[in-house]
């Protein structure tokens, strides 16, 4: 069943990752410093500041010059795509025919990268925050969703480019894990289904049972 290789292979990639991590860090405990993770807990733990002020959310202990700087970038950037891959995974199973998008595909894990950069460059600086805003405009990027659905999955892969950005890969770990199993989830139990519907999510099965029934054929 296509479901269950699903979950399986989530869940077998989630623990690779987690012990490859836990391996290194008791292999080399020092690396914990250098590495963009920690920001949940300055965001959660940290008085209420001015919303102008800069924020203290990215640093890592021991980052103090070029070499390290340019390691905890690459750490942030490498994670954002680790944890968005499986995340590309689950919309290719469960979405079909002609709603399957590429290039939806292809934003998934590429957003979060680019999200991650520019979280970096404009959170220490207000201008260059309102900058940004001010390219973006001029752009006018504009893409016609297929579905509703489909604006989920661009979501997280913002929120996960948010969190790496700000040096919490613990916090896109975290989304990216629950993101996967609720719609696996959701797409075995066919949540919300009803005859007749427009369906956003594919059979896992192989049969739709809210497809209207045939019509009989006239006997000869």
């Amino acid at each position: 069943m296509r479901a269950g290789r699903l979950m399986m292979q989530i869940t077998a990639y989630y623990l690779v990752i987690a012990l490859v991590i836990f391996v290194a860090l008791k292999i080399w405990p020092e690396f914990r410093g250098y590495l963009p993770v920690g920001g949940v807990e300055q965001l959660i733990t940290q008085p209420a500041k001015n919303p102008l002020e800069a924020s203290e959310a990215v640093r890592a202990a021991h980052v103090a010059n070029f070499g390290q700087s340019v390691f905890w970038l690459v750490v942030a950037i490498i994670a954002a795509i680790l944890v968005s891959l499986p995340v590309s995974w689950v919309y290719m199973a469960v979405r079909g025919g002609d709603e399957y998008d590429q290039s939806l595909v292809n934003t998934i894990i590429v957003l979060p990268m680019v999200v991650t950069g520019i979280v970096i460059i404009v959170q220490n600086s207000l201008a260059l925050a309102f900058s940004l805003a001010g390219i973006a405009g001029a752009v006018r990027f504009r893409n016609s969703l297929k579905s509703s659905g489909d604006a989920l999955f661009i979501l997280l892969a913002v929120g996960t480019g948010l969190a790496a950005g700000i040096g919490a890969i613990e916090l896109a770990a975290v989304i990216s894990i629950a993101f996967n199993y609720c719609f696996v989830m959701l797409w075995i139990s066919e949540y919300g289904e009803r005859a007749g519907m427009k369906r956003f999510l594919t059979d896992y099965d192989g049969i739709d049972h809210a497809a209207p029934p045939e019509p009989e054929k006239k006997k000869k």
